[in-house]
């Protein structure tokens, strides 16, 4: 049976810790500047952007980080978090092996705050994708979700999936809310590591059961 661990804790010293072994994947999705609102919006992105360096940097050369991500409008402008994290992939010298677009409504309705859609972006240091490996690059409908700010699952298979073709036996959240890319990976048959501030949320994680 695959595992799971939940730390209660702060993702980012998590990363922070050194690296982590050559089996593991990063599928995570970073807080909104809602979630940190002490920072104020510009040191929110900075801190957006080193965090998913180094998420990038805490993996093997030849594993992959995965992030879920939805744009957000701000006084009247979009904050592009595709941008963001290939900015921060970028400066630990990753690159992209797919950036997919997941259609969080029906294509052609109008959504206001967020976009109707998300990105999931993958991306490595040294691996690389054959064009026989493509897959749809967009995703009609995010699945289901289990709390408002969940990765939906739909788009979790997605990820996990192509994770576990890798050879990766073990994904680490260390932003993992309650849990659902945590069950995603234990239904693949992968392990599962989450790190997740909130105790609330960390407890809900570790008993989250397959989406």
């Amino acid at each position: 049976m695959p595992e799971r661990t939940v730390h209660t804790g702060d993702g980012v010293a998590f990363l922070a810790r050194g690296r982590l072994p050559d089996d593991h994947a990063i599928f995570t999705s970073l807080p909104d500047h809602s979630e940190l609102p002490t920072l104020g919006v510009p040191a929110w992105k900075t801190w957006f952007v080193e965090t998913v360096t180094l998420a990038c940097n805490a993996i093997a050369d030849d594993a992959v980080a995965i992030f879920y991500q939805t744009d957000v409008k701000y006084d009247g402008r979009w904050i592009d978090k595709g941008h963001l994290v290939l900015t921060g992939a970028e400066a630990a010298g990753s690159h992209a092996l797919w950036h997919k677009i997941v259609c969080r409504v029906p294509a052609g309705m109008t959504t206001f705050g967020r976009p109707a859609y998300a990105h999931v972006i993958c991306v490595s240091r040294e691996r690389r994708l054959s064009p026989g490996a493509s897959s749809p690059d967009v995703l009609p409908a995010l699945g289901k979700m289990t709390w408002s700010r969940a990765m939906g699952s739909a788009a979790c298979d997605v990820a996990i999936a192509f994770i576990a073709s890798t050879g990766a036996r073990t994904v680490v959240d260390p932003f993992c809310g309650q849990g659902t890319a945590l069950a995603a990976a234990n239904a693949h048959g992968l392990d599962a590591i989450g790190v997740e501030l909130s105790k609330r949320r960390a407890a809900k994680a570790r008993g989250t059961g397959s989406t």
